[in-house]
């Protein structure tokens, strides 16, 4: 599976990996995913992590519907981490229709995991969380 998450509760964390090629139906089933799991709370922060991520096959039209569906809320963090450029890119792209969304929350996009931590409060991890 391209985008698999878990949640942490202890932390108030969900941690989304996705690797290879992810399509828009992947990034929707994700959404969906994740907003029919009994455990999500949309206060948690978001930590994706799509260092393995080679190409998003998403269109600017999809990106907007993406960005613009409620997860989390206004005060939650989100942090999106991605080596390759062009996906870093769509990952800005992203993060900006979320803020001028009704549905916003706070997404930054970095390209190295500690920077990621740090943002989202967790500066003490070397390492995703398990």
């Amino acid at each position: 599976m391209p985008i698999d998450y878990r949640i942490d509760k202890d932390r108030q964390l969900v941690v989304a990996t996705a690797s290879g090629r992810v399509t828009f139906a992947e990034a929707t089933d994700y959404q969906d995913r994740l907003l029919n799991d009994p455990d999500f709370n949309p206060e948690f922060r978001q930590l994706l992590d799509g260092r393995a991520v080679t190409h998003l096959d998403i269109t600017v039209d999809q990106a907007k519907i993406v960005a613009k569906r409620r997860l989390f809320s206004d005060s939650s963090r989100r942090a999106w981490v991605a080596h390759e450029r062009a996906v870093f890119g769509m990952g800005r792209l992203i993060a900006t229709y979320n803020e001028y969304s009704p549905g916003k929350s706070q997404i930054k996009v970095f390209y190295d995991l500690p920077s990621a931590l740090h943002w989202l409060g967790l500066d003490g991890l070397a390492t995703i969380p398990a």
